[in-house]
């Protein structure tokens, strides 16, 4: 059982650390938001579909689980909307520094869904790196924006992944996240239709944004996204969301190599990164010794 825990939390990092290349594939991928989300969605649920006929796994869903994959599909749609307009109006730097804000969010609201009490040392620790948020954006006042945002998306993140944490506990990683992204896709579809933008233009792509899309659609969305959904089976939706504060860490690094001049922030800006690293160490050492949740 421990080893099937450890196992799971090695396997979201690396996730997570997937997670963080994404935010540099949404600033190299030349297209707008909604687009490059609707590209992303149906790309991945056709690996996905691919995936569950391949391993004889049945579509099959009771009518109110199918229902509430729907809704949960148009929660995902619209975080990652918001993701990708917070990369483009700001940086990735940015977008990811205010994803940290997750943890504490997770912290008050997984009580609700779960029916559980809510743990001091987490609404702490959300504190704690709302302090490090509150240092990055006093010096990085001109990408408020982007931060809001950012801020949307991750509230929709959490309450997308809070549902999750429930829908795993009956369904098959693969199927649920295939209906979700079919959802996305749907809504973001008849979007378009009223909008009048599926045009020829639409579908004309240059081969870097078509290569950037299949990676982003493959490895970071079909293999990410349902292994993310996997882990739940063994952590609590709220590690999930501690741990991903870690996504900021990698994407930043990353960013600084990759994309270079727009990602070199200030000095204040990596003190309230590190901030936020420190507690998501602290937050592991405090869950193996008191053993409050499944890790």
């Amino acid at each position: 059982m421990q080893n099937d825990k450890l196992k799971s939390y090695l396997s979201l990092h690396f996730i997570v650390f997937i997670w963080g290349f994404t935010a540099i594939l949404g600033a190299l991928i030349t297209i707008n938001a909604e687009a490059l989300v609707w590209y992303r969605m149906l790309l991945a649920g056709i690996f996905l579909g691919t995936f569950i006929v391949f391993k004889r796994e049945s579509f099959r869903v009771p009518v109110k689980a199918f229902f509430k994959l729907i809704f949960v599909g148009l929660l995902i749609a619209l975080h990652w909307i918001f993701f990708f307009k917070a990369i483009h109006v700001s940086n990735v730097s940015i977008t990811l520094s205010i994803f940290s804000l997750g943890a504490f969010f997770a912290s008050l609201l997984e009580p609700i869904f779960f029916g559980r009490k809510v743990l001091w040392y987490e609404v702490f620790f959300g504190l704690i790196i709302i302090a490090g948020l509150a240092l990055i954006m006093q010096v990085e006042i001109q990408y408020l924006n982007g931060m809001y945002y950012a801020l949307a998306s991750i509230i929709l993140g959490v309450l997308f992944t809070l549902m999750n944490g429930k829908l795993i506990a009956d369904h098959e990683p693969s199927v649920i996240t295939f209906y979700e992204f079919g959802a996305g896709v749907f809504f973001i579809s008849i979007y378009f239709l009223f909008q009048g933008k599926f045009t020829a233009d639409f579908f004309e792509l240059s081969l870097n944004n078509w290569l950037l899309i299949l990676l982003l659609a493959s490895v970071c969305t079909a293999y990410a996204f349902t292994a993310s959904v996997k882990v739940m089976r063994k952590l609590t939706p709220y590690t999930v969301m501690l741990t991903t504060n870690l996504e900021p860490v990698y994407g930043i690094i990353l960013a600084y190599f990759i994309l270079g001049g727009k990602e070199k922030m200030s000095t204040e800006f990596y003190i309230g990164a590190i901030i936020i690293v420190i507690t998501v160490i602290l937050n592991g050492v405090f869950k193996h010794y008191k053993k409050d949740d499944k890790v």
